[in-house]
C-alpha cells in the first residue's frame, strides 16, 4: 500500500473563521476574563444539555475537583469510580482528601459496570464518578438506583460524552453534576477548559464561589457588609476561573457541535462496515439505551487470531502515518496509585482491555480519504500479522 506522506493524529480541533473572530471581537473588548462571554457560553452548554446551571472552569480536571468539593468530599470519604479512563477522574477525590475505590468495567462496553459499583460500597462511601468511556453513556438507572439506595451523589465525568444522549435524555442533564471538557481533541474546544451542568442551585453557587476563591460579593452569602467594594472569602477555593477568550471560543464552537456529531457517526459508521467481518479485530459495542457521541473509536484485537503483539501492531500503524493512541493505562497501574497501595490483577477486565486495545484516529477535520487512509492501513497491518 501507499504510507500516507502526512500524519494523522488520533485527534485535532477543527477552527474555521467564525471561531476566530469570536476570539477577536474579545480582544478588541473590554473584558478577557471573567466577563460577558462566560456567562453567554454557560448558558449554551446549559441549555443544549437541559440543565439549570453550568459553571466554567479552566480545565475539566479543575471543574472535577469542583465538584468532589461542592460534593463535600473529604477525608475518610470514599468515591467509586472506573479505572479505564484518564487519571483526573480519580485525582480529583484525591485533591480533597479522599479514597478512590476503583470499580471494574463490564469487558463488552468497557463502562463501569453498576454489578462492581454495588460490592464496593462502604459506609464511608460518598459519592459515584461514572465515565462515559469513549462517548458511550454508561448504565445511569441501575447507578442512580444504587445511589438513591446508600444515599450517595453522582458526578458523571462526560468529558468525552457532550451530546450523547440516555434514553431519550441529554448527557448532562441527568445527574446531580456533569463535567465537560473543552481540550482541543474533544467535541468542542476552548483551548483548554472545563464545565459542570447542575439542576441544583446550592451547588451551583458552591462551584461559582469554588472557582473564584472561595470569594463572594453575594450581599446574601456575606457576613457582615461594610459596602459595594466589600467582598468575603468564606473558605479556601482555587483560580480555576476560565478567560472571556476561550468562552467565546467556546460558544462559537457550540454552534457546530451538532454537525462535528454527524461527522464523527459517518466514520464510525464507515470504519464498523469496514471491520465488522474481521475475525481479528473487535469494533466498539453500541448501546441500545442511548446515542454514544463518539468522542474516541477504539478496536480491540483478539490476539488470539494475532502472530503480533499490541505494540508491533501499533508501532506498524504508526510507521504508516496513522496517528494511533492507547485509552487509556487503567489508573491503578500508574506508578504514584501503585504508590498508595493499588495492585496489579485487582481489575482483571480493565487490565485486559488494556493489553487489547487501540485508538483509531477519528475527528471532524478528517476527510473521507483520511478515514479510508486508516482502515486500508489497518487491513495491511493486520494481514501482515495475521496467523
Amino acid at each position: 500500500m501507499n504510507i500516507r506522506e502526512t500524519f494523522l493524529p488520533y485527534g485535532k480541533q477543527q477552527l474555521d473563521d467564525q471561531d476566530i473572530e469570536a476570539v477577536v471581537d474579545v480582544l478588541k473588548g473590554s473584558f478577557l476574563t471573567t466577563g460577558p462571554a462566560i456567562d453567554e457560553f454557560e448558558r449554551k452548554v446549559a441549555a443544549y444539555v437541559g440543565a439549570e446551571y453550568a459553571v466554567a472552569f479552566s480545565n475539566g480536571t479543575a471543574a472535577l475537583h469542583g465538584a468532589c468539593f461542592a460534593a463535600g468530599i473529604g477525608e475518610g470519604d470514599e468515591v467509586i469510580t472506573t479505572p479505564m479512563t484518564f487519571a483526573a477522574s480519580a485525582n480529583c477525590v484525591l485533591y480533597q482528601n479522599g479514597t478512590v475505590v476503583f470499580a471494574d468495567i463490564d469487558p463488552r462496553t468497557y463502562n463501569i459496570d453498576p454489578e462492581e459499583i454495588r460490592k464496593k460500597i462502604t459506609i464511608n462511601t460518598k459519592a459515584i464518578i461514572p465515565v462515559h468511556f469513549t462517548g458511550q453513556p454508561v448504565d445511569l438507572d441501575s447507578i442512580h438506583k444504587i445511589a438513591k439506595e446508600y444515599n450517595l451523589i453522582v458526578i458523571e465525568d462526560a468529558a468525552h460524552a457532550i451530546g450523547a444522549t440516555y434514553k431519550g435524555r441529554n448527557i448532562g442533564s441527568i445527574s446531580d453534576m456533569t463535567m465537560f471538557s473543552f481540550h482541543p481533541v474533544k467535541h468542542v474546544t476552548t483551548g483548554e477548559g472545563g464545565m459542570i451542568t447542575t439542576n441544583s442551585k446550592e451547588l451551583y453557587e458552591k462551584l461559582k464561589q469554588f472557582r473564584s476563591h472561595g470569594i463572594t460579593r453575594n450581599s446574601k452569602q456575606m457576613l457582615e457588609n461594610h459596602g459595594p467594594w466589600y467582598y468575603e472569602m468564606q473558605f479556601l477555593g482555587y483560580n480555576y476561573r476560565m478567560t472571556d477568550i476561550q468562552a467565546a471560543l467556546g460558544s462559537s464552537q457550540m454552534d457546530k457541535l451538532d454537525t462535528f456529531i454527524a461527522k464523527r457517526k459517518g466514520f464510525v459508521k464507515t470504519y464498523n462496515q469496514s471491520f465488522n467481518n474481521m475475525p481479528e479485530v473487535i469494533v466498539p459495542h453500541q448501546s441500545s439505551d442511548g446515542e454514544s457521541s463518539w468522542h474516541l473509536y477504539i478496536l480491540k484485537l483478539n490476539l488470539d487470531l494475532l502472530k503480533g503483539t499490541r505494540k508491533k501492531i501499533f508501532e506498524a500503524l504508526l510507521q504508516r502515518n496513522i496517528g494511533v493512541n492507547v485509552h487509556y493505562i487503567p489508573i491503578h497501574l500508574l506508578p504514584y496509585y501503585q504508590e498508595l497501595g493499588y495492585k496489579k490483577g485487582s481489575l482483571q477486565n480493565a487490565e485486559q482491555l488494556y493489553e487489547e486495545i487501540i485508538t483509531l484516529p477519528l475527528f471532524p477535520a478528517m476527510t473521507v480519504k483520511d478515514v479510508m487512509d486508516v482502515i486500508e492501513a489497518v487491513k495491511v497491518v493486520i494481514e501482515e500479522y495475521r496467523k
